[in-house]
């Protein structure tokens, strides 16, 4: 069976990319984009499903467009279903 990519996962951890290359604490992306730090958390680490809303004002506390994040994400997809591919092509 092949492996479910989910988008939170994908997502979530592109965050945590921009919010470390801004050299930015969880905390303080938290009280800039105003939602809670145990929440921010859980949006990182794809347990939870992130709202526009929130993906925007994370955005924002992050010097960042939208369009980058869904950009990143999107690339990222194309990679993890061409590898998940990849590993079906090897086991047939």
């Amino acid at each position: 069976m092949p492996q479910r990519i989910l988008f939170r996962t994908i997502l979530g951890a592109v965050l945590r990319s921009c919010r470390q290359e801004a050299g930015l604490t969880l905390r303080q992306v938290s009280r800039e984009a105003q939602v809670s730090l145990g929440y921010l958390s859980e949006i990182e680490r794809g347990q939870k499903e992130a709202s526009s809303e929130l993906i925007s004002s994370v955005c924002r506390a992050l010097g960042l467009k939208q369009s980058q994040i869904f950009g990143d994400v999107a690339t990222q997809m194309a990679l993890s279903e061409m590898a998940s591919d990849f590993r079906l092509t090897q086991t047939n």
